[in-house]
């Protein structure tokens, strides 16, 4: 795979299946908590790429050594497997395996839709020429819980994160992506 290239959800399975193999044969059971991109393209089928895996893993050097193997083997950037995300977990998160693949040495984990839609909200990344942005995701994920209120993607954020981590740009940001979805004539 060409370095620029964004992992799509077939090349994402097979890293991790490999990974499982890796794992296995090192007779280690690893774990990772998916987050960003690679949740939404593993759990909701929201998206046809991302540029690499934010996660969380146990055992750390074990899991980062076949990983890297796995990049290798598939031509993936060194780091499609990192932990950059780790800065932004919060305190009160919470996890579950729903909609996630099942692997016989590898546990994968994911944000609950809550959690992760107060991730993407506070992050709001803007689209820019390297990354699409949090706007798609963010409206996938407030369809998914229901919210339909901006006060109330916002009090979510609150549940995760302190108060004030939630600046007036992101508040703005959240009733703008709120006043889209409320005015889209599909569900």
């Amino acid at each position: 795979m060409p370095s620029r290239d964004k992992l799509t959800k077939e090349q994402i399975l097979a890293a991790l299946a490999r990974l499982n193999d890796l794992l296995h044969e090192k007779g280690v059971m690893g774990e990772i908590c998916i987050f960003g991109g690679a949740a939404m393209i593993l759990a909701f089928d929201a998206r046809e790429s991302t540029r690499d895996v934010d996660g969380i893993f146990v055992p750390k050097t074990e899991v980062i050594e076949s990983a890297r193997k796995v990049a290798e083997e598939f031509d993936f950037e060194p780091n499609w497997l990192n932990d950059g995300v780790k800065g932004f977990v919060s305190n009160d998160s919470e996890y579950t395996a729903d909609g996630m693949p099942v692997f016989s040495n590898l546990r994968i984990m994911r944000p609950t839709t809550e959690y992760l839609l107060a991730m993407k909200c506070l992050a709001s990344r803007a689209a820019d020429a390297s990354t699409d942005g949090d706007r798609a995701d963010i409206i996938t994920l407030l369809k998914l819980t229901g919210i339909r209120d901006a006060a109330k993607a916002c009090e979510l954020v609150v549940c995760y994160y302190k108060e004030s981590l939630l600046p007036p740009r992101v508040r703005f940001y959240i009733e703008e992506l709120v006043s889209e979805l409320n005015s889209d004539p599909t569900p």
